[in-house]
C-alpha cells in the first residue's frame, strides 16, 4: 500500500511519522482526499459518485459491500432507485478496465451487491514484489431433506469452518458474508470461484436418516472443478454440538494439507522459476519434505535468495530455520560456519516478524528447542503456536515435541495421537506416528515402540528419526539382524551418521529422554564419534 507523508509529530523524544493511506490497486492510486483516481500517473476521469462508490469498494479490502450500503454512501440523506447504482458501477467498470487476467474488477455478488478484486492472482508485477497466497472460501452446506433443523446445523457448522480455517496464514478464507451468498444457487463451482476470486472452494452436504445425521465435505479446484479431497462424518441428532465439533476439527485439519500440496503442484506447472515469495516458499517447503540431505541444502539455498529480497518475510525465515535445525537434528554436514548461531538468529527474526502465525512459531520454536538449546523460550514459542492455530498438524506436532523433550510425555503423547486421529495417512504423518513410537521408547516399551516406528516408516521411509528408534527399540530387544538391517538403512541416507551427530542436535534438557536410544544405537554397531 502506497502511503503519503505527514509532519512528524515528537512524542517523549521519539519521533513518529504520521501517515494516511492512499488506496491502491493494479496500477491505479486513489487519493481520497483530492478525489482524484491516477494509472500509472495519469488521471482517470470519474464523477464525484464513482468516486465515492471505488472508495467504499476499496475500503472492503476485497469483501463484499451490500447494495444498501453503497447507495447510502454515495447518495447520503437522498432516496434513489437501485438502477442508479447499476448505471455508476457500469461507468466505474468501463472507466477501469479490464484487470490484468481480463477479469473485471468490480464483481457482481447475486442479490448482495459487489466486491472490488484488489489484486490479481496472476498478475505478473504483482507477483514479483509479493507472496501469492491462495484464497479459499467455504460455501453453504445443502440440505438434502430440506429440513429446517438440517439448515441451522449446516449453516453452524459451516461457521465454525470458516473460522477454524482462518487461523491458517498459509490461505485467505473469504468472509462468511460473500459466500453466503450462494446458498441454494448451486452454479457451475468454477463460475463461482472466478466471482469469488479464490483458487479452491469446500463444499458440503447434510442428510439425515432417522436419529443419525451424515455430513458431507469436499475440497474443490476452482479452476478444474476437479475434487481434490472429500470425506463423510456420520453422528447422531442427539450429539449435535460434539458432532460439530468433531467436523470442525477433521475438515481445518485436513484441508490446509491437501490446499498447501495443490499449490505446490500448482507453482510446479504454472509458475516454474517464479522469484516470488511465495513460490519460493513452495519450492522450498516441496524440498525439505523430501527429508533428503541434498534437496534439504538445496531449499535452504532457496529460501537465502528469497530473503535477500524480503529479509522480514517470516515465513521464509522460518522455514530457513526449519532447514538448518534439520540438518543439525539429523547430524547432516553443516552448509555453513556456525549452522547453529546463523539457525537461532533466523528463528529470532522470524518470530519478531511471526505476527501470531502459528506455523512460523512452530518452526521458530523447534529451533530454539533442537539447536539453540533454549528451552525455556522454546517450550513458551510452541505452548503459544499451539494456542494460535489447534487444527495444524505440523503445529500440534511440535507442541508434541516440547513435551516429550521437555515437559509431560503424557501430554506429548496426547497430542501426538491427536494429530494422528484427526489426519491419518496424510502427508506429514510419519511426524506423529514417530512422536508415539518415541514415547513408548522413553517408557521402555520396545515392542510397542517398534510397532508405531513400523507404521512411521511405511508413512515416510526417509525420517531418520524413525530408524534411530527402530535399531535402538530392535537392539534393547537382542533382535541384532533386525537392529543391523535399519542401520544398513540409515547409513546408506546418511554415510557419515555418528552417535555424537545424532547427540549433539538432540535437547538435553533431561538427558535421560535420549540415553537409552544412544546406548540402544551403540549396542547396534553405530560408531561413537
Amino acid at each position: 500500500m502506497l502511503r503519503r507523508r505527514f509532519p512528524s509529530v515528537e512524542l517523549s523524544g521519539i519521533f513518529l511519522v504520521m501517515v494516511e493511506p492512499l488506496h491502491a490497486f493494479g496500477d491505479f492510486v486513489l487519493d481520497p482526499d483530492r478525489s482524484r483516481l491516477r494509472r500509472n500517473g495519469e488521471s482517470v476521469t470519474l464523477g464525484h459518485r464513482s468516486l465515492a462508490l471505488l472508495r467504499v469498494l476499496l475500503e472492503a479490502r476485497g469483501e463484499v459491500v451490500s447494495k444498501a450500503y453503497l447507495m447510502e454512501r454515495a447518495w447520503p440523506d437522498t432516496i434513489v432507485e437501485e438502477s442508479n447504482l447499476t448505471v455508476q458501477i457500469a461507468s466505474l467498470r468501463k472507466a477501469l478496465g479490464p484487470a490484468p487476467d481480463g477479469r473485471e474488477w468490480i464483481t457482481t455478488i447475486p442479490r448482495i451487491g459487489y466486491r472490488l478484486v484488489i489484486a490479481s492472482p496472476r498478475a505478473a508485477h504483482v507477483a514479483e514484489v509479493m507472496p501469492i497466497k491462495p484464497a479459499l472460501a467455504v460455501l453453504p452446506f445443502a440440505n438434502l431433506d430440506g429440513d429446517p433443523d438440517q439448515d441451522y446445523f449446516a449453516n453452524g457448522v459451516v461457521n465454525d469452518i470458516i473460522i477454524a480455517l482462518s487461523r491458517f496464514r498459509s490461505f485467505a478464507v473469504v468472509a462468511r458474508q460473500s459466500s453466503f451468498a450462494y446458498k441454494g444457487n448451486f452454479r457451475d463451482v468454477r463460475l463461482v470461484a472466478k466471482e469469488l476470486g479464490v483458487s479452491y472452494l469446500l463444499q458440503g452436504s447434510v442428510r439425515r436418516s432417522g436419529s443419525r445425521l451424515r455430513i458431507a465435505a469436499h475440497l474443490v479446484d476452482g479452476d478444474s472443478g476437479i475434487h481434490l479431497w472429500a470425506k463423510s462424518f456420520d453422528g447422531k441428532i442427539g450429539d449435535l454440538l460434539d458432532f460439530q465439533d468433531q467436523i470442525t476439527q477433521s475438515v481445518a485439519t485436513i484441508v490446509e494439507p491437501h490446499i498447501q500440496a495443490a499449490e505446490i503442484e500448482r507453482s510446479r506447472r504454472e509458475r516454474s522459476g517464479s522469484v516470488a515469495a511465495y513460490d519460493i516458499y513452495l519450492q522450498a517447503l516441496a524440498k525439505i519434505s523430501t527429508e533428503s540431505e541434498k534437496e534439504n541444502a538445496e531449499a535452504y539455498a532457496l529460501l537465502m535468495k528469497g530473503l535477500e529480497a524480503e529479509p522480514d518475510n517470516a515465513l521464509l525465515l522460518s522455514h530457513a530455520a526449519w532447514a538448518l535445525e534439520h540438518r543439525h537434528t539429523m547430524g547432516w554436514p553443516p552448509l555453513g560456519k556456525d549452522d547453529v548461531r546463523q539457525c537461532a538468529a533466523l528463528a529470532r527474526r522470524g518470530l519478531e516478524h511471526a505476527a501470531g502465525d502459528g506455523m512460523v512459531m512452530a518452526h521458530c520454536g523447534v529451533a530454539l528447542l533442537q539447536t539453540a538449546k533454549d528451552y525455556d523460550w522454546a517450550v513458551a514459542v510452541l505452548q503459544s503456536a499451539a494456542e494460535a492455530n489447534p487444527n495444524n498438524l505440523m503445529v500440534v506436532v511440535r507442541a508434541g515435541l516440547a513435551h516429550l523433550h521437555c515437559g509431560s510425555l503424557e501430554e506429548a503423547l496426547a497430542l501426538f495421537q491427536r494429530a494422528n486421529r484427526l489426519s491419518p495417512g496424510d502427508r506429514g504423518a510419519h511426524f506423529s506416528l514417530c512422536g508415539i513410537a518415541d514415547v513408548h521408547r522413553i517408557r521402555g516399551d520396545y515392542a510397542e515402540a517398534i510397532a508405531w516406528a513400523a507404521r512411521a516408516l511405511a508413512s515416510n521411509p526417509n525420517f531418520e528419526p524413525t530408524l534411530w528408534v527402530l535399531i535402538a527399540a530392535n537392539a534393547h530387544l537382542g533382535r541384532m539382524e533386525e537392529a543391523h538391517r535399519f542401520l544398513h538403512d540409515l547409513k546408506r541416507l546418511t554415510p557419515a551418521v555418528t552417535i555424537a551427530r545424532i547427540k549433539s542436535g538432540q535437547p538435553a534438557k533431561d538427558p535421560t529422554r535420549t540415553d537409552a536410544l544412544l546406548e540402544g544405537l551403540r549396542k547396534a554397531g553405530l560408531e561413537e564419534g
